[in-house]
């Protein structure tokens, strides 16, 4: 476990490759590929921006160690993925990721904020219940080409973030997240 202050900022085009090899890691059975970052960062940016994606950049190295992404459609936001190096798994960095996240869907206006997580993934689910989000549901066979479920879980955004993120931040559990993910 390696607690950094990394910087968190917006994801841009030239993040991609840095991201995918980051992806491959943590998920070499169902990465992402570039043409599906290249559609999302395509509706992140302008006064119609629907899409928060953000990296977290080591500024020692300038190396990325972390990414998140969110994508908005009325009310409803939908996590898309969230991913931190192993060696700053631990140190908080999927709290800041989820944070930065949570303020923007509030920024979309967004009520709800759904989010999927492989059922076996225990690290992301503890994270993300720490922050208010609730189990709603299940998709089965939802992770390709493994046929893995994945568990839906919701947050409210009718309580103030902020205070859900702080009380995640002060939590005694300090859970490393890998990808919620959809693909």
């Amino acid at each position: 476990m390696t607690s950094t202050t990394a910087v968190l900022r917006e994801m841009r085009w030239w993040d991609i490759a840095p991201v995918l090899e980051l992806e491959a890691e943590l998920f070499p059975d169902d990465a992402w590929s570039a043409g599906m970052f290249w559609s999302e960062l395509a509706y992140s940016r302008g006064p119609d921006a629907t899409r928060r994606y953000v990296v977290a950049e080591d500024p020692a190295t300038g190396r990325i160690v972390g990414y998140a992404g969110l994508a908005a459609s009325g009310d409803l936001a939908d996590v898309q993925t969230i991913g931190v190096t192993r060696d700053h798994w631990g140190g908080g960095l999927g709290s800041a990721l989820l944070t930065d996240l949570l303020k923007h869907a509030t920024a979309f206006e967004c009520a709800e904020v759904l989010l999927e997580v492989r059922v076996d993934n225990t690290r992301a689910q503890k994270l993300y219940e720490r922050f208010g989000f609730e189990p709603i549901g299940f998709r089965r066979g939802y992770y390709q080409p493994g046929n893995v479920d994945a568990l839906v879980m919701r947050l409210n955004v009718h309580e103030d973030v902020r205070d859900a993120a702080d009380r995640a931040a002060h939590g005694d559990v300090q859970e490393p997240v890998s990808e919620t993910g959809t693909d």
